[in-house]
């Protein structure tokens, strides 16, 4: 066990990389509070079954699955639409285990819109066109939230005097774009600023930053014709190396987009 006890905050953490990252960091020895939040994806009938499911779950078998391993982990369902969110989850944290020095931004609003006027994306997905809709349902999230939630840690690190913190996005797409998830790929491009600014103005304070672009990943959503064209990554795969961001060895490594294969 570390001589000092880390705290993180995962979101999103009920399923998929989110998921694979708590317990990555609670066999670590870090306490963790995981957020969630349940909700019925629109009907995709090219989607595995197993997709919609874990979307609509709740934290309890990843809080289960941690303190039988021996860590510890609590779970807090919220909408990280609510500009309040932040504030809650870092009281809920500190109230549970203590002070937070590991944020990482998982948690998603993902849509699929394009401005094509197709129905459909080369692996037969559900897409849909741009609209108000589209745009906050991922900016909320991916964007907004990633954004306040970096605001508040940083506030509490600052004024404790912490000189330890560790922050880490997931993204995808980028600032190339991301054709048939345009919108998801520009919040996520939005994250990544964000996230490069951070380590720019909280070295000082011993927090780094970075982000980890993981390739195809199996988080329910692939399917044969997506397996059939890509390699397809577990989502323990991209946990060891958000684990490994969080962890005292990464400590000269900061302002970063990692990409995985």
């Amino acid at each position: 066990m570390p001589s000092v006890i880390h705290t993180a905050i995962v979101t999103g953490a009920n399923q998929g990389i989110g998921a694979a990252t708590a317990k990555a960091l609670a066999a670590r020895g870090v306490n963790v509070l995981i957020t969630f939040l349940r909700f019925a994806p629109a009907p995709d009938p090219s989607l595995p079954r197993e997709y919609f499911t874990a979307r609509e779950s709740d934290a309890e078998d990843v809080v289960a699955a941690i303190t039988e391993a021996g860590g510890r982990a609590h779970a807090l369902e919220v909408d990280l639409t609510d500009p309040l969110a932040p504030a809650t989850l870092f009281d809920t944290a500190e109230r549970v285990f203590g002070p937070v020095d590991i944020l990482v931004n998982n948690a998603s609003g993902w849509v699929q819109d394009t401005f094509l006027a197709v129905e459909t994306d080369q692996f037969g997905r559900v897409l849909q066109a741009v609209t108000p809709q589209t745009f906050d349902a991922q900016f909320a999230v991916d964007a907004r939230a990633g954004a306040l939630l970096i605001a508040e840690f940083a506030r509490r690190h600052i004024a404790r005097g912490g000189n330890w913190g560790r922050i880490v996005g997931l993204t995808s797409g980028g600032p190339l774009g991301f054709p048939s998830e345009v919108s998801y790929g520009a919040a996520k491009a939005a994250l990544d600023n964000y996230a490069m600014s951070a380590a720019a103005e909280l070295w000082p304070h011993g927090i780094t930053s970075n982000v980890v672009k993981p390739g195809v990943t199996d988080t329910g959503w692939v399917n044969d014709a997506v397996r059939a064209q890509h390699d397809v990554s577990q989502p323990e795969d991209v946990a060891g190396v958000v684990a490994f961001l969080c962890s005292d060895a990464a400590a000269k490594v900061t302002k970063n987009v990692i990409t995985l294969h």
